[in-house]
C-alpha cells in the first residue's frame, strides 16, 4: 500500500468494512463505490489536487467517505473536532489554508467560521439508500469526471498539534508517512479480515483514525462506529456484532473497569487491548487483564509520527507494565541536551525517533522545525530511558503540554484567553494530577475587580472548546516570578498539587 487509495484493496468486497450500530452495513465494494464518486463530484465542486477540504464530521460514514475521497482526489483532508466554537474553527481553516468545508447539513458553528472565511460549504449526510450524497445549498453535487490517483509524496491529512507556544502548529502527513504507520500497526496487532474493530475515539485525531480505523480497513477487518464513546452502550454493541478489539485512552479504559460488573461485561470477548495517547498506570493496566481476561498492550504515539511509534507485543511475546514497548518500524534513540545518543540503560534524556511515518516538518514554521529535528531525528520533548531488553519507558514531559484524557493542550492558549477577561490581571494555567483523566486544567489567576469562578469560566467557554476550560481557578495575590520577573509554571503548579 503506497496510498489512501489502496486502503480497500485487501477488503473482500461483500464484507463488511463499517458497521453502525442499528443501521446500515456497508461492505468494502459499496465503499470504494461511493469514494470514487465523492471524490469525482469533489472534482466537479472545484477541489483540486493539493487544496485543503475541512472536515467537521462525527464518527460515521459520511466523515470515512468524504475523508478519503478527498485524499483520492489528490486533495488534503483536514477534519475538525464538531465541538469547536466559531473562533476556533476560523483559525483552523485559515491555517490550513482550506478551500471548503464538508459539514453537516444542520446550523453548525463551523459554517458560520467558513462563511467569514468565504469558503464554500458542502453538506454531507445519507441518502434513503444508503449512500452519502454531498450537496451545496441543498443541491447535490454533480460528478466532474474521474480524478488521477494521488502519489505517495502528496499531502493527505493536515492536523494541528499544540506546542509550548499560543499558536498551535500545523501537521502535514503525507500518503507515505500514513500507510507506513498503518501497516506499522497492522502488523504489530497481526491483524487480520476476521478481526473487529470497535472505534470509540474520535476520528479527527490520529488515535482514532489510524489506530483503530484505517488499520482495520487496511488489514481487510470490519470497524464498528457507534458514533461516540457511551459506556452504557458499549457491551451490548461489542456482543451484537462480535468486536474482537478496541483501542482508547486510559480515561475510557478505566470508565469500562469501574462500571465492569454493573454492566455485566464478559470476559474474554476480546483478543487484545490497547491503549495509547496518555500514560496507562500500571495497576489499571493489571485490573483490566484481570476483569476482562485479555492482553492489555500500551502504546505510544503521536500526531507528528502519523500515531504508531511504539507498542508492548502481543503474547506470547513480553508485555511489560509501565512501558510503551518496542519501536514498531521506528527507529528509538535517547538524546542528551547536547543531541548526543545515550546508550540503552537508565540513562534518561529526550526520545527522539526517525522512520518513514515521521512529518517532513511542520507547516510555514521554520524556528519549530529548527528545535525538532537534530541530525534526522524527530525530538519528541518526552523524556524517558530504553531499558536493556530495548523497551522504551516514558518517564516525564519536556514540553508543558497538559495532558487531557489524550487531549494534549497548550497552556499558553489558555493563559491567552484568561488574560482577556476584563477583571483579570494576570493568568498562568497550568495540569495537575487526576485519576480519571490523568491530567486536568487549573488556572491560578490574580484578579483587579470582581469575578467568580463560574463567570471566568464562562467566559473560557465563549472562547475555548469545553476540555481546555479550566476546572478549578485558583485566586491568588500574586504569582511567584523567577529573579528576572518570569512566571515559572511548574512552580505554580507545585502549589496546588
Amino acid at each position: 500500500m503506497r496510498t489512501l487509495a489502496e486502503l480497500l484493496d485487501k477488503g473482500e468486497s461483500g464484507h463488511p468494512a463499517l458497521i453502525t450500530p442499528q443501521g446500515p452495513k456497508t461492505t468494502y465494494r459499496q465503499l470504494h463505490e461511493q469514494v470514487e464518486s465523492l471524490a469525482s463530484a469533489l472534482k466537479g465542486a472545484g477541489l483540486e489536487r493539493g487544496q485543503t477540504a475541512s472536515i467537521v464530521l462525527g464518527n460515521d460514514l459520511q466523515f470515512v467517505a468524504s475523508f478519503l475521497a478527498a485524499t483520492r482526489l489528490g486533495a488534503v483532508a483536514a477534519p475538525l473536532n464538531a465541538s469547536y466554537t466559531t473562533e476556533e474553527y476560523k483559525f483552523f481553516m485559515e491555517d490550513a489554508g482550506s478551500a471548503l468545508a464538508i459539514l453537516p447539513p444542520e446550523d453548525h458553528p463551523a459554517r458560520e467560521a467558513a462563511r467569514a472565511l468565504g469558503l464554500p460549504c458542502l453538506e454531507a449526510e445519507v441518502a434513503s439508500e444508503g449512500k452519502v450524497r454531498l450537496a451545496r445549498e441543498g443541491v447535490t453535487l454533480e460528478s466532474g469526471g474521474e480524478p488521477e490517483p494521488p502519489r505517495p509524496e502528496d499531502i493527505a491529512l493536515f492536523l494541528h498539534t499544540s506546542g509550548t507556544t499560543s499558536r498551535p502548529k500545523g501537521v502535514p502527513l503525507t500518503h507515505a508517512n500514513l500507510t507506513s504507520s498503518i501497516s506499522n500497526i497492522v502488523d504489530t496487532y497481526n491483524l487480520t479480515p476476521g478481526d473487529v474493530a470497535m472505534v470509540v475515539m474520535p476520528l479527527f485525531h490520529v488515535h482514532g483514525l489510524l489506530g483503530a480505523l484505517f488499520s482495520t480497513l487496511a488489514s481487510g477487518g470490519s470497524a464498528v462506529l457507534p458514533g461516540r464513546f457511551s459506556a452504557r452502550a458499549f457491551w451490548p454493541v461489542v456482543a451484537e456484532h462480535g468486536a474482537s478489539w478496541y483501542s482508547a485512552v486510559p480515561t475510557i479504559h478505566q470508565i469500562l473497569l469501574t462500571r465492569a460488573d454493573d454492566d455485566g461485561a464478559p470476559r474474554g470477548t476480546f483478543r487484545f487491548i490497547r491503549s495509547c495517547s496518555a500514560a496507562l498506570a500500571p495497576a489499571v493496566l493489571s485490573d483490566l487483564e484481570s476483569r476482562f481476561d485479555a492482553p492489555v498492550l500500551e502504546a505510544y504515539g503521536m500526531t507528528e509520527a502519523s500515531h504508531q511509534m511504539s507498542s508492548n507485543p502481543l503474547p506470547p511475546a513480553r508485555r511489560l507494565p509501565g512501558s510503551v514497548g518496542q519501536g514498531t518500524g521506528v527507529q528509538i534513540a535517547i538524546m542528551d541536551e547536547a543531541g548526543s545518543a545515550l546508550k540503552s540503560g537508565e540513562d534518561r534524556g529526550e526520545v527522539v525517533i526517525q522512520g518513514p511515518n515521521v512529518m517532513h516538518g511542520y507547516r510555514n514554521n521554520p524556528e519549530a522545525n529548527a528545535s525538532a529535528f537534530s541530525d534526522g531525528w524527530f525530538r519528541t520533548g518526552d523524556q524517558g530511558f530504553i531499558d536493556s531488553g530495548g523497551y522504551l519507558n516514558l518517564t516525564g514531559r519536556l514540553k508543558e503540554l497538559i495532558n487531557r484524557g489524550g487531549e494534549k493542550i497548550s497552556p499558553l492558549e489558555v493563559d491567552a484567553v484568561l488574560a482577556q477577561h476584563p477583571a483579570i490581571a494576570e493568568a498562568i494555567c497550568f495540569g495537575v494530577p487526576d485519576p480519571k483523566y490523568g491530567e486536568e486544567v487549573h488556572a491560578a489567576v490574580v484578579l483587579k475587580g470582581d469575578a467568580t469562578q463560574e463567570e471566568i469560566q464562562a467566559f473560557c467557554q465563549k472562547h475555548l472548546i469545553d476540555f481546555k476550560v479550566p476546572k478549578v481557578i485558583h485566586f491568588v495575590d500574586d504569582l511567584p516570578r523567577t529573579a528576572t520577573g518570569k512566571v515559572q509554571r511548574r512552580v505554580v503548579a507545585s502549589l496546588f498539587q
